[in-house]
């Protein structure tokens, strides 16, 4: 079981199918192990669309840069399980 004070950032933008398939998958993660989670939308911020535009999606836990382009269910649950 994940602790709770896990928390997962992802960082996308409208339109982008892989933001969408991240999503559905740290929504699902998240919800069956009680993590917390957002999603920023890098086109809402000039620092986060210098840093990110050529990686979305992007996930951090806890702060630290975890994946990007796709978000892998098995290594995410890992991630937050170990």
């Amino acid at each position: 079981m994940a602790s709770r004070e896990h928390h997962i950032t992802l960082y996308g933008k409208p339109g982008c199918h892989l933001c969408d398939d991240a999503r559905a998958i740290i929504e699902r993660v998240a919800g069956e192990l009680g993590v917390t989670w957002e999603e920023r939308d890098i086109t809402a911020n000039e620092d986060d669309y210098a840093k990110y535009w050529e990686m979305i999606p992007v996930t951090f836990i806890d702060g630290v840069q975890h994946d990007f382009w796709r978000v892998d269910e098995a290594r995410l649950r890992a991630a937050l399980t170990a």
